[in-house]
């Protein structure tokens, strides 16, 4: 038991053992998806941008302005309309156009608190099978706002995170930039369940206001339209349910969401009429309502089935649907669970989602696809558990990818299970999965006159330009993913099939199933690589396609054949609308002579003028005789009629922060319409350093502390446009820079000067993002001095920017945070008592951490998630849901609140007490000795007089003196009084002050 009192009944003390903190962590091997934090030059910056979780009142309070980084995480590449379905150029033609696929995976990666939108990483996941994909959701923990990142120990196993998951996790938007390049729609995931999220529950989303609004919902909308993302994915999972009187108000909720224009999906986990927990593994009436119901209409726009479905489950799924009026390829998703099983033996088989002509049913969800990455270190077993982040591994990814979205042969044109395939080197084998290919023809966005593609896959060991190496740091960006070839492989040929690969350069491990010279890329990180035994024609088919040939389009092909001269000839091959069997090849000249680097080709297409382009690949000819050691890497395909002009170069290019010592910066610049610039390239120092379609972008790891910032357009076709420059010397700025504050605010800056460098210092700080009070102050001091001080400076933990800067020379940044000495008390209202039942709410302070509850001086305990055992407090993210409500011994006992923040602090409320427990509570301090006699009778005279003039009406009087007693408190009669005590004191005379006022 842990204790507050004395000797006797009503007598409170400070006890020691309540002070125990725990150490909280992550997991470092139980959940594939848990990506831990990287080290060395690939670690977070200081500064760097990185997203979090919400709750729901994080979300009612949601403003772009105090959303932290809220303005570096927007995606906005608007999503762009797919071809209509050509069946003839897919690879199975049988297969129905109309099937869709809701992918439910990570992104990068699982990260809980450093989700980036571009980092120094080649190990992370770029998904890059987005034609098979119509949504993509993110199953993505992360822990909100202001989880405090030295609660991170990736030591401990994963139900050891004792921290809070928001309920509400939001797209990365260098996915949704890529999902919408690709035509895919990209949703949030809102999740609730009574061990993921701890104390946070359905109802806390589900508050009206005054006027019968949703304000969660109207700030869910507001969100998907500022950060750019498309829906919402609900996964309701509470172990308890849902409310039978809460299921009407559920559908209103889902009901303005949908009638918003955001795209709506629910999981097959409620039941209509009970609101139980249950999986009907089917769509049936039990789920259907919650997407169209008789009295509310339509609610969502699809469902997740459940895993354990089966042939009659799909049939009866299509009837039902079809009896609602829905097609059940948009409205009914059957679950696979990817992550669970994996390449193993599934718990149901998409064949019997097939009707008797072969044909779908209904469309297909996956869970967890992004195994064939983050599940790497899993399937190989063994201690290392960092190999799905590690370069020399990521070969693996890559085909497992493959073998996951093409099928076991690794060929969208020869799907199938086949238990014969060797897959062992990847951990993975054939004889239990097809291929999404298998199920999901392939789309495209890819129309007009204009394309050009440099395979880029979105990260690489080095980045290149034109051939030659720009930047030789890791890196990965999905931001600039080229749209990703429609086929991993589909090789047409009557001799020995080439190889082909992503080649990203000499220090790349491809693994040995593949033997090539590493090239590298022409633009980006990787070029296509085909090499092998070249004896019989190949026809490698890349692009689906719906492109118009003009009399001035051309195809361009930019190549290096690292093999010695031969008889080969490569050609385009070219299959348009109104012929797609035939291919029409249109040599290279001179393609079989080894080239001295990269090599560009510009064809004519002039003889095909009003044609449209269904899809091309190339085509590599032996000639007369078999060619050993054939090697060719593609670096760029490109169709243009030259309608496009070069942008013009950018403009209002700014340095919004120069971070010296952390060796960031900020930037932006206006943003053009996205039909005029595909994106922005970003360069320092003549390397390049990223590319967004954006109009901010955060530079990570300066190319030194004077230079220039270069930025340019990039048009649709390929062409980049003169650079927008802006120049920079931060070797004439302030370095070292520090801030130290006291407890009463006050605030010394403190640096260091460069040399030679004279002129007044300007020092400028301003609060930003979540703040309780606001800050913009400039002070200037003299030249030559190191330091400046600030009086009154917050002390509530606040964000803020400072700016100095030595007379017109460049302004140097810096980002912290005040010192946290202050906490508010937790609010009395939000505490119901009946009888013996106690429900309490979450606070909404930002950064609260423990609420310890204690009767009669005797701290409560609570159960915590994933069954690990009673704690004497209340912990964010880890009380479990079933604690909202909790039994006190006794109707009249003491019953008091302290909450305690990330920083230690601590505030106390009373919410029942009567007077005589007040006075047994002094009478308990002095048997104890924490305070004197003296101060005891203090407090009960005062006491006193405020109970005579409650008594006798004077209510303003009574509180005059309650007032009087916290001032009592603060004096020296109690200066060797704990802290807790005296807020103890304080808070029971608030708890009068607020009982007789009612």
């Amino acid at each position: 038991m842990y204790s507050r009192l004395g000797k006797t009944k009503k007598s409170l003390i400070v006890s020691a053992s309540m002070l125990l903190a725990l150490q909280t962590s992550f997991s470092t091997t139980a959940l594939a998806g848990d990506t831990l934090p990287y080290t060395g030059d690939s670690s977070a910056g200081v500064s760097q941008p990185t997203q979090h979780g919400y709750t729901a009142n994080d979300i009612i309070e949601w403003n772009p302005k105090t959303d932290k980084f809220a303005e570096m995480l927007r995606a906005k590449v608007p999503l762009q309309e797919r071809n209509e379905a050509f069946t003839a150029t897919q690879a199975n033609p049988e297969l129905s156009p109309e099937t869709q696929m809701f992918n439910l995976a990570g992104d990068y990666g699982n990260s809980f608190m450093d989700s980036t939108a571009y980092t120094n990483k080649f190990g992370e996941y770029t998904f890059p099978y987005w034609q098979y994909t119509d949504y993509y959701s993110y199953w993505h923990g992360m822990a909100t706002a202001d989880v405090p990142k030295d609660l991170y120990n990736p030591s401990l196993p994963w139900y050891e995170r004792w921290f809070e998951f928001g309920v509400l996790n939001i797209p990365n938007p260098a996915y949704t930039n890529a999902a919408h390049k690709n035509g895919v729609k990209s949703l949030a995931v809102i999740f609730f369940s009574s061990n993921d999220r701890g104390p946070q529950t359905y109802t806390q989303m589900l508050v009206k206001d005054k006027d019968g609004n949703f304000p969660v919902a109207e700030k869910l909308i507001e969100m998907a339209d500022y950060y750019g993302f498309d829906g919402y994915f609900f996964n309701q999972e509470e172990s308890s349910g849902v409310a039978v009187k809460d299921i009407p108000t559920y559908k209103e909720f889902l009901k303005v969401l949908r009638d918003s224009g955001v795209y709506v999906q629910w999981y097959d986990s409620v039941h209509n009429e009970t609101g139980r927990t249950r999986y009907e593994n089917e769509f049936t009436a039990v789920n259907s309502p919650f997407l169209r119901d008789p009295k509310y209409g339509d609610l969502a726009h699809s469902i997740f089935l459940n895993y354990l479905w089966n042939k009659n489950k799909m049939t009866n799924s299509k009837a039902h649907a079809e009896s609602l009026g829905l097609d059940p390829l948009e409205s009914v998703f059957a679950g696979v669970e990817a992550g669970g099983d994996r390449f193993n033996k599934h718990r149901n088989d998409l064949r019997n989602n097939l009707d008797d002509n072969g044909k779908p049913m209904n469309s297909i969800a996956l869970l967890g696809a992004d195994f064939t990455h983050h599940g790497l270190d899993e399937d190989l077993g063994g201690e290392d558990t960092m190999r799905r982040n590690n370069s020399d591994y990521q070969w693996m990814s890559f085909i497992r990818d493959r073998a996951w979205w093409t099928g076991p042969n690794l060929d969208p044109a020869n799907t199938g299970r086949n238990a014969a395939t060797n897959l062992s080197d990847v951990a993975a084998k054939g004889d239990n999965w097809d291929g999404v290919a298998a199920y999901i023809a392939e789309r495209s966005v890819i129309n007009g006159a204009n394309f050009v593609s440099n395979f880029n896959m979105g990260r690489g060991l080095d980045y290149y330009v034109d051939g030659e190496v720009s930047n030789s740091d890791e890196w990965s960006n999905i931001n600039i993913q080229d749209i990703p070839v429609s086929w991993q492989w589909w090789l047409e040929t009557t001799g020995t099939p080439l190889q082909v690969d992503f080649d990203f350069g000499p220090d790349y491990n491809a693994g040995e199933r593949f033997d090539y010279e590493k090239i590298g890329a022409y633009n980006g990180g990787n070029s296509l690589v085909v090499n092998g035994t070249l004896d019989a024609e190949n026809f490698l088919r890349l692009y689906k396609t719906d492109l118009q040939v003009k009399d001035s389009s051309k195809f361009s092909v930019t190549y290096q054949k690292a093999s010695q001269d031969d008889a080969s000839v490569m050609s385009i091959g070219l299959l348009f609308k109104d012929s797609p069997e035939e291919v029409v090849k249109v040599a290279v000249p001179n393609s079989g002579k080894q080239t001295d680097g990269w090599v560009t080709a510009d064809l004519d297409l002039s003889p095909y003028v009003g044609k449209e382009i269904a899809a091309f690949g190339l085509v590599f000819d032996n000639g007369d005789a078999a060619i050993e050691d054939y090697q060719m890497n593609i670096g760029q395909v490109k169709i243009s009629d030259g309608s496009i002009e070069e942008p013009k170069a950018p403009t209002d290019l700014q340095i919004t922060k120069a971070l010296r010592d952390s060796n960031e910066m900020y930037i932006s610049w206006d943003l053009k319409e996205y039909d005029e610039v595909k994106q922005y390239n970003i360069y320092n120092n003549g390397a390049y350093v990223g590319g967004i379609y954006d109009e901010v972008f955060y530079i990570k790891n300066l190319k030194g502390l004077t230079g220039e910032i270069s930025l340019t357009a990039v048009s649709h076709d390929g062409q980049e446009s003169e650079p927008a420059v802006v120049e920079y010397d931060l070797t004439k700025g302030v370095h070292s820079i520090k801030a130290t504050q006291t407890d009463n605010g006050d605030m010394v800056i403190s640096w260091e000067n460069p040399e030679d460098v004279t002129g007044k210092t300007t020092v400028e700080i301003s609060t930003e993002y979540d703040y309780a009070k606001a800050v913009n102050k400039t002070i200037t001091v003299n030249n030559g001095k190191t330091e400046a001080k600030l009086v009154n400076m917050p002390i509530n933990g606040d964000k803020y920017h400072l700016r100095i800067k030595i007379g017109n020379h460049d302004w140097v940044s810096y980002n912290g945070t005040f010192i946290d000495k202050s906490i508010e008390a937790y609010p009395a209202e939000k505490v119901t008592i009946n009888g013996n039942a106690v429900t309490w709410e979450l606070p909404e302070s930002r950064d609260w951490h423990y609420l310890y509850v204690y009767e009669n001086g005797v701290a409560k305990t609570f159960n915590t998630t994933y069954s690990q055992g009673r704690k004497p407090y209340i912990i964010r993210g880890r009380t479990h849901l079933n604690q909202l409500t909790f039994q006190t011994q006794s109707t009249d006992s003491i019953l008091e609140f302290v909450i305690q923040d990330y920083s230690g602090n601590k505030a106390s409320t009373i919410v029942r007490m009567s007077l005589d427990d007040l006075y047994g509570v002094i009478n308990g301090l002095v048997e104890k000795e924490e305070i004197s006699l003296e101060a005891s009778e203090k407090l009960v005279d005062t006491l006193n007089t405020a109970k005579q003039h409650y008594d006798g009406g004077r209510l303003e009087q009574a509180v005059t003196h309650l007032e009087k007693l916290r001032v009592t408190v603060d004096q020296n009669l109690f200066k060797d009084v704990s802290v807790d005590t005296k807020n103890r004191l304080k808070a029971s005379a608030d708890y009068f002050v607020r009982v007789w006022s009612e």
